[in-house]
């Protein structure tokens, strides 16, 4: 008798832990279903003028946004050795101390030959591996990429933001303080691509076809 009542007691236990079982089972697979199945709007792109730190329908944060074609035409500098790509503009030494003072000492030094979270700018020194610094004066073989360089990447944080006159102005800066032109030194695009430096001999010309 007892042992019959026992046996029933379990055949039941047995049969609504069973329940509870295929309960958890759809439960947990309607979920992940859920999960799983796309929003109505999980394919479409995110508006161009979302909200910075919003969510889009994409799930994205909102980051970022096209750029414009003035910020296109900021980075868009190329220019040549030969002076190709140079706009029409002007500088000199003079002009170029008070943009670099206020543009570029907090990172290259107050006069360039200092360093600092930038590199060292100004060693007149001719180059030596492990003697003396690369720097504009002694490394760089053209003065155009002294240009082009500065236009698209300086400063780090507003890269592009430099005017051309303000360029050709810290390039005649830094050119004349590596004592490579004048202190009146007009640097523009007709005079810039005629400066030669020091170590315009001084890389192995590129073999490939597709280098101008």
């Amino acid at each position: 008798m007892w042992n019959r009542k026992i046996h029933e007691a379990f055949a039941r236990r047995q049969s609504t832990s069973t329940v509870l079982v295929i309960v958890m089972a759809v439960l947990l697979a309607g979920g992940l279903s859920l999960r799983l199945t796309p929003d109505a709007g999980a394919h479409q792109p995110a508006s161009a003028t979302a909200t910075p730190g919003a969510v889009s329908t994409d799930g994205r944060f909102g980051f970022g946004q096209p750029a414009t074609a003035a910020q296109i035409a900021a980075e868009n500098v190329d220019v040549r050795p030969d002076g190709t790509g140079l706009p029409p503009a002007s500088g000199t030494a003079a002009q170029g101390q008070a943009i670099y003072s206020v543009k570029c000492a907090s990172c290259h030094g107050d006069s360039g030959r200092e360093g600092g979270t930038g590199p060292i700018l100004v060693d007149s020194r001719p180059f030596a591996p492990g003697a003396t610094p690369k720097t504009v004066g002694n490394y760089w073989p053209y003065a155009t990429t002294v240009y082009d360089y500065i236009s698209r990447a300086m400063p780090p944080n507003a890269p592009g933001s430099l005017q051309p006159d303000e360029v050709y102005a810290l390039v005649a800066y830094l050119l004349n303080a590596n004592e490579i032109i004048a202190s009146d030194a007009v640097m523009n695009d007709q005079t810039l691509p005629r400066v030669v430096m020091p170590n315009v001999n001084g890389f192995i010309p590129d073999p490939r076809p597709d280098v101008p």
